[in-house]
């Protein structure tokens, strides 16, 4: 099938893209963006590794055509913070030390973040209601959950998101 032509604003810049009707969200990020936040795991919406945000909500880039999404504003983990200054929630996984092999972190930061600008002030429970719906092998559960406490309580003290 031939290319078609379409539009996103990925991370604030907008971008012209020539891809397949089939090819993924997350194909276009990673292969033809260079964006290797959201990784593939699953292929099937199911792990989490691949979230992004569409229009600020929270969403599993494997399974979404990026035609399908022309024109919308998708939000990567490289565009959640900068090098400089990093999101509360990036912050709060670095102190938290929520890193193991580090597979799960695109998803579970990505949905950690969406979660705190939807819910301020979340319970431990809520919070891991959350994230729930993403995969992480390593047993850092404990240390990611931690990891949001901490990102909410900056945001509550100012922290810039």
């Amino acid at each position: 099938m031939r290319p078609a032509g379409f539009g996103l604003k990925v991370n604030g810049r907008s971008v012209e893209l020539a891809a397949s009707h089939e090819a993924t969200l997350l194909h276009v990020l990673r292969n033809d963006l260079g964006l290797n936040g959201p990784k593939f795991g699953c292929g099937l919406g199911q792990c989490g590794a691949c979230t992004v945000w569409v229009d600020g909500v929270a969403a599993r880039a494997c399974v979404i055509p990026a035609h399908g999404v022309a024109g919308r504003e998708i939000t990567t983990l490289e565009g959640l913070g900068s090098r400089e200054r990093w999101h509360p929630v990036q912050q709060g996984f670095e102190d938290a030390q929520a890193a193991q092999c580090g597979y799960c972190l695109n998803g579970m930061v990505m949905q950690a973040a969406a979660l705190l600008a939807r819910e301020p002030n979340p319970s431990e429970a809520r919070i891991r209601s959350e994230l729930s719906g993403n995969l992480c092998r390593c047993g850092t559960h404990v240390e990611i959950v931690t990891a949001v406490q901490r990102a909410a309580m900056r945001m509550a003290k100012g922290a810039d998101t």
